[in-house]
């Protein structure tokens, strides 16, 4: 098993579908044989940037010879309905996030693969953030306590709704699920793997005056007994003023990480010489400003009625430069390839499993349920 190649079909194929197979494709052990579902002609263009047939429907291509692994490319509201049908054809399943729109809709389609009658059958969602560089690297940070406990964060996504008619299906809750569900899956996820489960406190929704659509949505999430973490999401931006920013805030600093797919940093922080090399450490290649000095009683200075020692404050940048597209590529091989190796061998610990996609969508819906409320714990 450990060289077989996997054959895999895709269902749908907008221009993201595009994007995510261009990298699937790259994977050892991967290889595109056919897609289904649409004949869009970003759809017929994929099919003849492949060289794969376009099939007529999604039953032609669960039953196309050899098709081991089905890839969905969907709307989140075609999600369960074809991830139950390729899992009872015997198909191991990528899924476009969300994983399904409801809990329900989640739990049958794992205890459906978890139970298949010839073993086991993947089940996952393309919740890829785990898979940045960063991501380990801030998870080191947190774990060594360099700058402290986390107190507090936010992410904050002004996205561009330039691409998204009126008539797009991603406003339309009853294909979208919803900002938190059809987006926030990524960044609950993402906070997850840092600060362990969280739970949603409180949360609202705007809807966008004359046409009512929800064009933007907050939440706050308590981690542990005492970090408050905020989420927007927002598409109401040009696309060239599409931004994001995520912070921690820390006892001795804050980490500020740019863009949603995080290629670029910075820390701000009051450390001492030990702090200075450890942070270096975590973040190799980094430049390091040194913007205070501090000598003699000037060393000494108070934060949560606690004595600290500083030598210096120091700004430290990493990542200025990178591309968000080459990043997200990146994060997409690793990504499959994690897949890949956990169905040569069931044995192998993947980073990313159907539990994350269950776990996203729960606080996503919860956050949905508060923000129909405006109200909140």
């Amino acid at each position: 098993m450990e060289n077989k190649v996997i054959q895999f079909g895709v269902l749908g194929c907008g221009g993201f579908g595009l994007f995510a197979l261009q990298h699937f494709t790259q994977v050892p052990g991967l290889r595109l044989t056919a897609m289904a579902g649409t004949h869009r002609q970003a759809a017929l263009a994929a099919a003849k940037r492949f060289g794969i047939p376009n099939l007529d429907d999604v039953e032609a291509l669960l039953r196309y010879p050899d098709l081991e692994l089905i890839y969905i490319a969907t709307p989140p509201f075609l999600h369960y309905a074809q991830a139950m049908a390729a899992i009872k054809a015997g198909k191991h399943v990528i899924c476009e996030k969300p994983l399904a729109l409801t809990l329900a809709q989640a739990d049958e389609m794992i205890a459906a693969a978890r139970d298949y009658p010839g073993g086991p059958r993947l089940l996952v969602a393309n919740l890829m953030q785990r898979y940045n560089p960063l991501f380990d690297q801030v998870g080191q940070l947190i774990r060594s306590g360099v700058l402290g406990e986390v107190l507090h964060g936010f992410f904050e996504n002004y996205a561009a709704d330039e691409g998204l008619p009126p008539d797009h299906w991603f406003w339309d809750r009853s294909r979208s699920g919803g900002l938190f569900i059809e987006h926030g899956v990524h960044f609950f996820d993402l906070l997850a793997g840092w600060l362990g489960p969280g739970t949603v406190v409180s949360a609202q929704r705007g809807r966008r005056p004359g046409s009512g659509v929800e064009e933007h949505v907050q939440c706050t999430v308590r981690y542990g007994s005492h970090i408050l973490f905020h989420f927007y999401h927002g598409f109401h931006q040009p696309a060239r003023m599409d931004r994001q920013e995520l912070r921690l805030v820390f006892e001795r600093g804050d980490l500020s990480l740019y863009g949603w797919i995080p290629c670029a940093g910075r820390i701000r922080a009051v450390v001492d010489e030990e702090q200075t090399r450890r942070l270096c450490e975590i973040f190799p290649g980094a430049r390091l400003d040194v913007t205070a000095n501090y000598g003699g009683n000037d060393r000494h200075c108070r934060g949560r009625h606690k004595d600290l020692d500083v030598y210096q404050m120091i700004e430290l940048t990493f990542g200025a430069g990178e591309e968000k597209l080459p990043r997200y590529g990146a994060l997409l091989r690793a990504f499959a390839a994690d897949q890949v190796a956990w169905l040569r061998n069931p044995a192998h610990p993947r980073r990313v499993t159907e539990e994350n996609g269950r776990a996203s969508l729960a606080a996503a819906v919860e956050a949905t349920r508060l923000a129909d409320g405006e109200g909140q714990r």
